[in-house]
């Protein structure tokens, strides 16, 4: 028999030491090395202990046989969660076989959210929920607060996986849900709970479980103080989709981000409220960033982001206040710190607008984070309306990128953000000349701008 020797990998790069160091050698992060195990066959083979792949078992499936609705097809392709806003990230419901990992940040909403699921799911075909970290009876009375019916759903509190899998084997379950996977362990792993090598063990463990039967799998996951998913990076390329909750502190907004989906699109949303009895989808979502004042102060605009697929109206707010001491402030919450200094060099260069001795303070409405360029446009206006004291109205509504040389660049999209920022009521859009619609959008007049300059004058022509 091959003998094993200790071994140290870092949770977060996945490398491996000989011994432990108080810093990763691979990623520099400090106390991140695990002890785990592993055997000379491992080493020459360069594989990582406790994450085995996945062997092929039985003959290769024909490409025309596994689409869903062939005639060799043996199951359902999606099966709703009962949120139509849940379904949407998902890729239009749950693909029976798919492992999701959901990550957030503690009491945001996680396993409320899998309960609720959970719960719908059971009505027409049986549903295990295992827990580590609550009581069957906790459960249950979390479940008589949200109000739900839940005559077909099993309760599980249980942290050995190896009897998770067999309760829903012997169940026949279509979906499980564990809550959480830092809380599970295999008796097999030489390792506690939430070690590196019992996380991806079980990951590996859920995802051959999931595949082998076709039942769909929820996997709570805890993060870190930076906002990532605790373990492994591993953890999220063995999943199907990853999610993540995002929210203000205090806030009763909550957004589901998608950041890897393998049966749709990457980066959709969906949007939340918690209220009494759980968590409530939000049909409307601009209507979250839209709640100004009848009075619109200096400083604020709106844009038509688009987040996933569907365009979303938001408010972006700047504050332009002179420097008493030290080096100029730049703070963007919700926006790219490092593009915020770029365009202001930008402004400065080409719009005639200098704010070297200015403090510099940009903020999204709503706590969400834009990661497109379509807001440079609207950024540099608001902050041009900040320091000339000078409000925009409330019924113009802006987008665009901005070059290096002061051009106003087109964006994706650009007839859907015109529509729906009509259909919001909105009466004058500046936009980039070549995202110009072909034909007229009723309702709403619309400025097409090449150079900064020009969107600058287009914004504040006749408000003195």
């Amino acid at each position: 028999m091959p003998r094993s020797r200790a071994l140290f990998i870092c949770r977060l790069c996945s490398a491996r030491s000989p011994r432990w160091q108080g810093q990763c050698p691979q990623c520099g992060e400090w106390n991140a090395l695990e002890a785990a195990v592993s055997t000379p066959a491992e080493d020459r083979k360069g594989v990582v202990p406790a994450a085995r792949s996945l062997a092929l078992t039985g003959a290769a499936t024909p490409a025309a046989d596994a689409r869903p609705g062939s005639a060799t097809a043996g199951r359902a392709p999606r099966r709703s969660c009962g949120s139509r806003e849940l379904d949407r990230v998902l890729g239009g419901g749950i693909v029976a076989g798919s492992v999701t990992l959901l990550g957030g940040d503690p009491g945001i909403g996680k396993s409320t959210l899998l309960l609720q699921v959970a719960a719908q799911v059971a009505a027409d075909a049986p549903v295990l929920y295992a827990s580590g970290e609550e009581s069957a009876d906790q459960i249950g009375l979390r479940a008589e607060r949200l109000g739900l019916e839940t005559p077909g759903l099993r309760i599980a509190a249980e942290s050995d996986l190896e009897g998770i899998l067999a309760a829903a084997s012997a169940l026949g379950a279509a979906l499980l849900v564990v809550d959480s996977i830092q809380t599970v362990s295999l008796s097999e792993v030489d390792a506690s709970a939430g070690g590196v090598s019992q996380l991806r063990e079980c990951a590996a463990a859920l995802v051959r479980f999931a595949k082998a039967t076709g039942t769909a799998v929820f996997i709570i996951g805890h993060v870190t103080r930076e906002g990532t998913i605790a373990g492994p990076k591993m953890l999220e390329h063995l999943v199907d989709t990853v999610l993540y909750f995002e929210s203000d502190a205090g806030s009763r907004w909550r957004i589901v981000r998608a950041t890897k989906n393998r049966f749709g699109a990457a980066n959709e949303l969906a949007f939340f409220a918690m209220v009494e009895n759980g968590l409530r989808e939000v049909a409307n979502p601009s209507a979250i960033f839209l709640a100004r004042p009848e009075k619109i102060a200096p400083g604020s605009i709106v844009t038509v982001a688009r987040e996933g697929g569907r365009p979303l109206l938001v408010e972006i707010q700047g504050l332009v206040d002179p420097m008493r001491f030290g080096n100029p402030r730049r703070v963007a919450q919700g926006l790219d710190a490092t593009r915020l200094a770029m365009l202001l060099a930008v402004m400065n260069r080409h719009g005639g607008l200098s704010l070297q001795d200015h403090d510099v303070f940009v903020n999204v409405v709503g706590g969400l984070a834009l990661r497109e360029t379509a807001s440079d446009l609207p950024m540099l206006l608001t902050l041009a309306s900040s320091l000339r004291d000078k409000p925009l109205p409330a019924t113009v509504v802006a987008f665009g990128e901005v070059g290096l040389t002061g051009e106003v660049r087109p964006v994706a999209f650009g007839e859907e953000r015109l529509r729906e920022a009509a259909k919001q009521g909105f009466r004058l859009a500046i936009v980039p000349q070549d995202n110009l619609p072909r034909r007229p959008i009723e309702g709403l007049q619309i400025r097409g701008v090449s150079g900064l300059a020009a969107a600058l004058a287009a914004a504040f022509d006749g408000l003195g």
